[in-house]
């Protein structure tokens, strides 16, 4: 019931990889050495399967506030030998991010010692720009003026060197370093960077004229000729998507008969743009087409079938998802999806069935899940509140977690004075922003928290606006 490098959900290292708010009520409640190792663990070798929708570093940043936790174990990490490679840092981003993001947190609650830390690794690192962004918002003018010269010695002078500067400055999510380098007292320093951005500028307004890749030709036959040619490269390159919006605008009444031949028996990437187009044109025949290609051996063309069914909000679509609903392969799971997003209270049983089936034979991470605990919620299923609260103990995925708790919310009674307690001190943004709603304040656990999380200059805005709203109607 979970990923081979995910701790079982009971223990405080599986409670702080989650990023549950037990794991940190836990974590304070026991032997401080035992939590900070399992604290250091987490920063150290990131417990996300995604880290671009999944929060943690606000998250384990309070923690080591909390224990006073030292930055020894972080430094070791971010400073061995293959963290100061550039490149190898760079592509896994999983070695270095979190802990550099936890670093960023750390400096903005007022920790010297993680401001120094992203200095020197901004300086030598392979992740160093990403440390740089996290020294641009937390930072200081002087500070980060002094680190210029270092940063641009990475890049040689030659005419790769100054490309790859003029890259770095292009890429930067945080411009503010650069600003300041452009007018740095050294004029080495400033003349360099500026001409980086002056060039960064001309590529701009270069790739603005270039065509940005090969395109189709104007007719239904060239656009589908062209989806089938990415197919075909190597490396392959998918363009059933784009060749359906290609289609949108060349295809026209008379060409559904090539259309139709393309979705039932074409070229695999040419029956995948061809099924996605008649989808969202709503052919009449497109649920035939689809039911036959969803179990096509052919990746590309049964994953274009399902997503074009999932988008489609006809009756006739409603209706022939309930119709399939029952079925236990890949298309009755998508129709219970369509049910969940767009089907009404009476499909509440089919939305339920699917749900049972799915964390029964895939577990509480299983693909396609979270559109299956939303509709419960969306459909105030009142007895889907075991299987829910089931996922929102077992899933490793902190995202999902919180559609579990906005669904217990609205179907399981208990939610208030149980699991929205321990959401206060969730890793996610929105599952504290919900918590901030529901938790029942007869826990005195609860108003502390809230007033914490209103007083935390680090907290994202929308939950302090929650908090505030509900510290003024509850004091």
């Amino acid at each position: 019931m979970f990923d081979p490098d995910i701790a079982p959900s009971g223990t405080l290292l599986g409670l702080l990889q989650r990023g549950r708010g037990d794991g940190t009520l836990h974590a304070l409640a026991a032997q401080r050495a035992e939590a900070l190792d399992a604290l250091e663990s987490c920063v150290l070798r990131d417990p996300r399967h995604d880290w671009r929708v999944e929060s943690r570093s606000l998250y384990y940043a309070r923690l080591y506030s909390e224990l006073e936790g030292p930055l020894d174990g972080i430094e070791q990490h971010l400073f061995c030998p293959d963290g100061l490679l550039p490149g190898i840092a760079v592509d896994d981003e999983h070695r270095c991010g979190l802990a550099l993001s936890v670093l960023g947190h750390l400096a903005g609650y007022g920790r010297h010692d993680a401001l120094y830390l992203l200095r020197r690794y901004a300086a030598v690192g392979g992740c160093w720009e990403w440390a740089l962004d996290e020294l641009a918002v937390h930072d200081d003018d002087e500070d980060l003026r002094a680190l210029g010269p270092a940063v641009l010695a990475r890049f040689p002078r030659t005419p790769e060197g100054d490309v790859q500067l003029a890259d770095a400055v292009r890429e930067a999510y945080e411009p503010r370093p650069w600003r300041l380098w452009s007018e740095h007292p050294d004029p080495e320093v400033a003349v360099r960077v500026r001409k980086a951005a002056e060039q960064t500028s001309f590529d701009r307004w270069q790739r603005q004229l270039r065509p940005a890749g090969p395109t189709p030709g104007w007719s239904v036959r060239a656009v589908l000729d062209w989806a089938q040619q990415g197919l075909d490269e190597h490396p392959t390159q998918l363009r059933d998507a784009p060749a359906a919006r290609c289609l949108a605008a060349v295809a026209g009444p008379e060409d559904r008969p090539e259309l139709l031949a393309a979705a039932r028996s074409g070229p695999a990437a040419a029956r995948a743009a061809a099924l996605r187009h008649l989808a969202d044109r709503q052919d009449p025949d497109i649920l035939d087409l689809i039911e036959a290609a969803a179990d096509d051996p052919a990746d590309i063309v049964s994953r274009a079938a399902l997503e074009s069914f999932e988008r489609m909000r006809s009756t006739a679509a409603i209706a022939r998802a309930r119709a399939w609903s029952s079925r236990e392969d890949s298309l009755g799971c998508a129709a219970a999806r369509v049910l969940a997003c767009r089907g009404g209270t009476h499909d509440s049983q089919r939305v339920l069935g699917a749900l049972r089936r799915l964390v029964q034979q895939d577990g509480a991470d299983a693909d396609g899940l979270a559109a299956l605990v939303e509709g419960a919620g969306r459909l105030s299923i009142d007895c889907a509140a075991p299987v829910l609260r089931h996922i929102y103990r077992e899933t490793s995925s902190s995202q999902l977690r919180g559609i579990a708790a906005q669904a217990l919310a609205a179907t399981d009674p208990s939610f208030p004075s149980g699991f929205a307690v321990e959401c206060l001190w969730d890793c996610e943004e929105a599952t504290r922003g919900l918590a901030a709603h529901h938790a029942a304040t007869a826990d005195i656990r609860v108003l502390a928290q809230l007033r914490r999380l209103a007083a935390d200059p680090a907290e994202e805005a929308d939950v302090q606006t929650a908090v505030r709203g509900r510290l003024r109607t509850d004091i």
